[in-house]
């Protein structure tokens, strides 16, 4: 993050991403997420989440907890409180549910001049936005993001730091159709889990266990059917549901080799 920080004056970049990353080392996969990719492990048809989203609702309390330490970051026209809806200025003086970085349920506050400001987290799932901005919470870059029309800056809020799972591929015996699927939010946009490890067991069992191009060849079908085909109403699924209009990425990694295959 700190050497796309120095690129964007030499190179003249600008802009950000989210991360995934998975490392084999020692006999154990480390998988680290920054931002609203996801990876999971298909194991004899069970489903083993290795990340989880990071969305300005999964993340909520951090970024309150950050916004109550330095106000300052708010620039005077967010709070760091969450209302159930936007309150209007007709409804000063009055109870209304609100919730912040220490409360998962509501309590009844009253409502005063500061509560009318912008909420730092507006709208919910794939809508909700952080500052009216954003819709991710970890990432790398969009060093100079800004609020619209402000000079209130996305980047402290949006941390680089990853979270790290760890999975010990010794403490089982893995067989060639148990994999790590690695993917970006176009493929879970519109695909869950469960139907990822179900296009997975149906592509793999049309293959031989030691064919090499199975894997890609999953990993092309979750791209195929994520988009749909193109119709007159758009990307559709085989459901008629629209496809993702998102860039789709998904690496599927064996776990086993055919030597272990029973």
């Amino acid at each position: 993050d700190d050497q796309i920080e120095r690129e964007r004056v030499s190179q003249h970049l600008a802009g950000g991403c989210c991360a995934l990353a998975a490392i084999y080392l020692m006999g154990k996969f480390y998988v680290a997420n920054a931002g609203d990719s996801r990876a999971i492990i298909i194991r004899n048809g069970e489903i083993i989440p290795m990340s989880r989203e990071f969305t300005p609702e999964t993340e909520r309390q951090r970024l309150q907890f950050l916004a109550l330490l330095r106000p300052e970051l708010l620039g005077k026209e967010f709070t760091h409180l969450e209302f159930p809806r936007r309150i209007q200025p007709k409804e000063l003086g009055k109870k209304m549910l609100y919730r912040d970085q220490n409360m998962n349920g509501w309590a009844y506050k009253k409502i005063e001049e500061d509560d009318l400001k912008f909420p730092l987290i507006y709208g919910e799932g794939k809508k909700a936005r952080m500052m009216a901005t954003i819709g991710v919470t970890r990432g790398l870059g969009d060093h100079d993001l800004k609020v619209f029309s402000s000079n209130i800056h996305i980047k402290p809020f949006l941390s680089c730091f990853p979270e790290v799972r760890v999975y010990d591929l010794t403490q089982y015996e893995h067989c060639p159709d148990d994999v790590l699927v690695l993917g970006t939010d176009g493929l879970w946009d519109v695909t869950n889990d469960k139907e990822v490890a179900g296009v997975v067991m149906e592509v793999l069992t049309s293959y031989e266990p030691n064919d090499p191009c199975r894997y890609t060849m999953v990993a092309q079908e979750l791209v195929v059917r994520s988009r749909g085909v193109l119709k007159e109403r758009g990307w559709r699924l085989a459901n008629d549901k629209l496809g993702s209009g998102d860039d789709i990425s998904v690496f599927v990694i064996p776990l086993g080799g055919p030597g272990n295959y029973t």
